[in-house]
């Protein structure tokens, strides 16, 4: 094959070469940078394929290019930018002082459908080379060209993080399945309109990772469309007796799921431009299957010699702005018709499908079916000479400052491997044989206070069969007690017809959930700090072993078989003991940074208020728990102020929360005021979580759960802000949050046919 000027050098030894002076120059950077530049510079490369995504790459290009010690910028050019027919566009780049690193001449010619497969495999053969000395932290690419997506292919293949634009938008013609490809394959999405940002996260993309930027075209065109010498431009293209708002700009391009009728339209079109009789300027189409029948068409019908038309291959981007912003109309499939003609009121007739599903301002006169010359010259009499109000639908003319802000963001040390946000699903119904023979089930442990127990649970979340024992006071009697119990679980799950799918472990205190070790223990549970719970247990009963903290599971076991099923952003608030709990975001359990988050009972709702287990004072586990309001039933009683009037108050048993809550009950208005108080506390800490994460439900679980939900509610409709208030409170319908929730651990992982 002859080897075209300016492509990329195969001979090996000029390869070797380049990389170690790259190598060289990068080391010599870093032997000058300051000592006190910690952070090294984030290589860029931006890949630009045709005259219409330099247009948007290159005010980004310009940005980065501005900040010369954050960011190294690398250039590749390939695809139509270096064919003589569209225009050598390459020089443009290199006439806006942009170094060039790589020209791959990647096209291969036919305008059809197989050269535009071929084209991407000789993309594929050339690109893995350039990218490999490149050696970039970062490539950018746009939009939905099929060059993007050899770009996208072979930087995910080479394990290069991709920053998408223009991602999320729908249209027609296969742009729309090249265009989701390429955001599948990217790391990063800068998008240009809330709905393709709110398209990308239906797509299962990290919302985290997305960036509602604006488009970047909008920074240069909003700023320079306002231009005094517009008319020298206009005249220079369409010649001195052309007046602004009484020409017409047209720009159609072939739609490759449908070839031969978009032929016919690009034909009707030009028919209906001749009789309407208004100078014109035409540009080629693409490079798409199906522009050179399209040229061909132009050429039968004399538009190149036609007096009222000028057809030209490319326009500077800067100049073409002025031309559009002045135009009387545009005309054709161009996504710049829907786009950027919207924020100068230009009138547009959008033909044919190429576009549909697009967003556009009401300056869009739209013909689908466009079939007939009579439909379009109609529009164009519909059309020509109006104004209407500017939009903005697609930006505000600050995307690139977004963007290099998001850059500045990009953690390298994170992995790299993508991970996809996927919606809740319902649980399968599956029949496999071993389903029908056997019930998938978990083991489950509780380790609480006072008492160990064991269970099995069944995918439904029905408790086969229970086990309890009291929790010895010392490690080694506890750890030998666990596994003694699992096992004869075990063994009774193979009666009772039940296939153990692994083992879920609920424990008070801090968790780290992916090691499934004990960070921290509370103090009903003695010498159960630093304990690696899953890996006895998972060498004793060989199976795989998850491990979290009570409130936790409690939110899970919420999650799967109660309130929570199907709830997106919910919070589960443990009133017991203690207080506690978990919290569930978009459908999964939030553990923190630290393994802490959650601590929902040590939420302070007073700086002096009484002290707390954890140290601290004014939390609502020191108001609202099990042991406060014990605690001032027992201050009460000491005080001979529990008593009901008419009654004699004589306990003969401990005094408890109960007590307390049976005189309020009874009319005692010191026992009122203290559980007034501990309401107040419990939905005041409530309101502070409404306020941070947004749940759309909180369900409180544990014995004083009756008991608080009715005052918590009323607390929230009172205090909390509008937006907040008719955020409901239910109390769970559990029995054994703890043991589901444990269960939930085994049953949501195991059964996963992916990890």
């Amino acid at each position: 094959m002859e080897k075209h000027p300016g492509s990329l050098c195969t001979n090996p030894h000029e390869l070797y070469y380049l990389r170690m002076q790259r190598l060289r120059e990068r080391m010599e950077r870093e032997k000058t940078t300051e000592p006190n530049q910690c952070k090294r510079k984030l290589r860029v490369c931006v890949a630009t394929c045709n005259r219409a995504d330099y247009s948007k790459l290159a005010p980004i290009m310009f940005g980065i290019k501005s900040h010369p010690d954050e960011f190294e910028l690398e250039v590749v050019v390939l695809g139509s930018h270096l064919i003589d027919d569209y225009g050598n566009t390459f020089r443009m780049i290199e006439q806006d002082d942009f170094d060039i690193g790589s020209k791959l001449h990647t096209i291969v010619r036919g305008e059809d459908e197989a050269a535009m497969v071929e084209s991407v495999g000789l993309a594929l053969v050339k690109l893995p080379d350039v990218l490999q000395r490149l050696c970039p932290d970062l490539l950018i690419i746009h939009g939905d060209r099929f060059d993007a997506l050899a770009l996208a292919t072979a930087a995910a293949l080479m394990n290069i993080r991709i920053l998408h634009l223009e991602g999320g938008e729908v249209s027609g013609t296969i742009d729309d399945s090249i265009r989701h490809a390429i955001s599948k394959l990217a790391h990063y999405h800068a998008c240009c309109t809330r709905r393709a940002e709110k398209y990308l996260i239906a797509m299962c993309e990290d919302h985290s990772r997305i960036l509602l930027a604006g488009c970047p075209s909008y920074d240069k065109l909003l700023s320079t469309h306002h231009r005094e010498d517009y008319m020298d431009i206009i005249k220079g293209w369409l010649g001195d007796k052309v007046q602004e708002h009484d020409y017409i700009v047209a720009l159609q391009h072939p739609v490759t799921t449908d070839i031969q009728h978009s032929i016919k339209i690009y034909g009707l079109m030009l028919d209906a431009l001749i009789s309407f009789n208004k100078k014109t300027l035409i540009l080629f189409p693409n490079i798409d299957a199906g522009s050179k029948e399209m040229v061909r068409t132009m050429r039968k019908k004399g538009i190149e010699q036609h007096p009222n038309f000028r057809a030209v291959k490319h326009i500077p981007f800067e100049q073409f702005i002025q031309l559009v912003c002045h135009a009387g109309c545009m005309i054709g499939n161009s996504s710049c018709g829907v786009r950027e003609a919207g924020a100068f009121g230009t009138p547009v007739i959008n033909l044919g499908t190429r576009q549909t599903g697009r967003e556009t301002g009401e300056n869009v006169l739209h013909v689908r079916d466009a079939d007939t010359h009579n439909k379009i010259y109609h529009a164009l009499e519909l059309q020509f000479g109006k104004r209407y109000p500017c939009s903005k639908i697609y930006g505000d003319g600050n995307a690139v400052p977004r963007i290099l802000k998001f850059l500045r963001t990009i953690n390298l040390d994170e992995p790299l491997q993508k991970t996809f946000c996927f919606p809740p699903v319902k649980d399968s119904i599956s029949q496999d044989i071993d389903h029908i023979l056997e019930m998938q089930s978990a083991l489950s442990v509780d380790l609480g206070g006072t008492n160990l127990r064991v269970a099995i649970v069944c995918m439904m979340g029905k408790i086969v069969k229970k086990y309890t024992q009291p929790n010895p006071k010392t490690f080694e009697a506890r750890m030998q007690l666990i596994l003694k119990m699992c096992s004869d679980a075990m063994r009774d799950a193979v009666c009772l017809n039940c296939r153990i799918l692994g083992v879920g472990v609920s424990t008070g205190g801090r968790v780290n959930a992916q090691e499934g070790v004990v960070l921290h223990s509370t103090k009903l549970i003695q010498e159960w700090s630093s304990v690696d719970l899953r890996t006895p247990i998972s060498d004793a009963l060989h199976l795989p072993v998850w491990v979290d903290n009570d409130g936790n599971c409690a939110a899970l076991a919420e999650r799967k078989f109660g309130h929570g099923r199907g709830v997106e952003n919910f919070v589960t608030v443990i009133t017991g003991t203690g207080i506690g709990g978990g919290i569930i975001h978009h459908s999964e359990l939030v553990h923190g940074s630290t393994f802490c988050a959650a601590e929902l009972g040590h939420i302070m709702v007073s700086l002096d208020g009484p002290e707390c287990s954890c140290g601290s004072r004014g939390c609502i586990e020191a108001y609202a728990s099990g042991q406060a309001l014990q605690r001032e039933a027992k201050r009460l009683h000491d005080e001979d102020l529990l008593k009901v009037e008419g009654e004699d108050m004589k306990l003969l048993e401990p005094v408890t929360a109960a007590h307390l809550i049976n005189a309020a009950k009874r009319g005692n208005s010191k026992a009122e005021a203290a559980l007034n108080k501990a309401s107040t506390a419990l939905g005041v800490g409530i309101i502070n979580i409404l306020h941070i994460v947004n749940p759309s439900l909180v369900i409180l679980s544990g014995v004083l759960a009756s008991y608080y939900q009715a005052p918590v509610q009323q607390i929230i409709t009172e205090r909390a802000l509008f937006s907040a208030q008719s955020i409901k409170v239910l109390t769970s319908d559990l029995e054994e949050p703890a043991l589901l929730g444990a269960a939930s651990l085994v049953l949501d992982y195991a059964t996963r046919r992916t990890y």
